[in-house]
């Protein structure tokens, strides 16, 4: 992040499992959201009332927020892509 001159605002732990209630709150405050895993990238709509596709595709195997998320702005990102993070983040 910092070799793109990207400000992190907040960290927070790995250790801190953040699970579906979570998911849902960050995903609520979004007007939109991209979910990389691996090559697969999805896009969904954000907002107060998420559908349950979007709010499982943000989650992992073992239930938590997959990792790493990125709020910036009303976008959301979750999990990792390259391409993605250069076009939305630079």
């Amino acid at each position: 992040m910092e070799a793109n001159n990207i400000d992190i605002k907040e960290r927070v732990s790995a250790s801190k499992k953040l699970q579906r209630a979570d998911a849902e709150a960050l995903l609520a405050k979004a007007s939109k959201m991209t979910v990389a895993k691996g090559k697969k990238v999805q896009a969904f709509k954000g907002g107060k009332d998420p559908s349950d596709e979007a709010i499982t595709a943000m989650l992992g195997s073992t239930g938590n927020l997959r990792a790493p998320t990125i709020v910036r702005g009303k976008t959301l990102l979750v999990g990792f892509n390259e391409e993605i993070y250069r076009e939305q983040l630079t």
